[in-house]
């Protein structure tokens, strides 16, 4: 939570978490450069964005951002995967805005052992309206508002920065929390698939569905093999084999009876699955033996946590 995090931190600052793709943009006198988070140079692509760049008053900085898509007249941001297929594409009907979180150099000075308090301090007034909004404060009350208010535009969480931190290039440090929403849903297992490696002999990546409001059968929406113990593998390993009724190459398909509860971050479109949704980091918290198929979750449950605005 919000509250455990800043409890941890002490003062922080509260940003929103945006579920964009990754930049770094450096600038020198006219000349402006963009990175990937991998150092690739997609400078062409993202003509947009070196226009914005461009109009900020100064010419010399370094500074860490993402950029994402905005749709429709509630500026929903696009999902994932649609900001990346942009990305990769170059020019395309939905521009890219850029939204920075850190300034690592500025007129000529290097930032990045700077406390992030100033860092962000100067970063507002370098960047205006393409901050990532957040807040600095002791309060958890304060920080859970900001919370709220990332999760009522469409975003995915946000991100607890110890106020006093200096910069860390790559992962976070115990300075940075990431709080994101935990959902759960209550899935059909469908099928399953032969593990790899440690997991040999065992079966482990298992396909969900959810029930099709029209006609109650289980749609398929996803796979997970995260969140398995030992004791899980052993248990589903027998247990569905007991379920089988064909095979297709290291693929057990399995009669829809068995219950699953999975917690995930969220749903996004996809082409891949029947449903048209698929799943956002699903894991396994348990099996539900207590609980009959016509009991588990519907698409529309999934649907209801595609990314967009809440509705009031």
């Amino acid at each position: 939570s919000v509250a455990a995090a800043i409890e941890e931190v002490g003062e922080a600052s509260v940003e929103w978490k945006l579920d964009g793709a990754r930049i770094q943009v450096h600038r020198a006198g006219d000349d402006v450069r963009i990175y990937t988070r991998n150092l690739n140079d997609v400078t062409e692509r993202l003509a947009e964005v070196v226009a914005v760049v461009r109009s900020f008053d100064s010419s010399s900085f370094v500074l860490d951002g993402e950029v994402l898509g905005f749709m429709g007249p509630d500026q929903a941001p696009q999902a994932f995967q649609d900001t990346m297929s942009r990305f990769g594409r170059g020019a395309g009907e939905t521009a890219l805005v850029p939204q920075f979180f850190d300034v690592l150099h500025l007129d000529g000075a290097d930032q990045i052992d700077e406390p992030l308090r100033v860092r962000r301090e100067r970063l507002a007034a370098l960047v205006g309206p393409h901050l990532i909004p957040g807040t600095t404060t002791p309060d958890p009350a304060v920080g859970e508002g900001v919370l709220a208010d990332a999760l009522a535009h469409g975003h995915e969480g946000v991100m607890v920065k110890a106020a006093d931190s200096s910069y860390e290039a790559g992962r976070r440090g115990r300075s940075w929390r990431k709080v994101k929403p935990v959902h759960t849903l209550d899935l059909v297992v469908l099928a399953v698939e032969w593990g790899s490696g440690r997991r040999e002999g065992w079966l482990s990546n298992i396909h969900l569905g959810a029930l099709d409001p029209a006609t109650g059968e289980p749609v398929m929406v996803g796979k997970t093999f995260k969140g398995m113990t030992d004791e899980i593998l052993a248990w589903q390993t027998a247990r569905f084999q007991e379920l089988e009724t064909h095979r297709s190459g290291h693929t057990v398909h399995v009669r829809p009876e068995q219950v699953v509860e999975i917690a995930l971050d969220g749903a996004q479109t996809s082409s891949r699955y029947p449903g048209g949704v698929a799943l956002r980091f699903a894991r396994v918290v348990r099996y539900r033996d207590d609980k009959s198929v016509d009991e588990a979750d519907t698409l529309d449950a999934v649907r209801s946590l595609l990314a967009g605005p809440a509705t009031p």
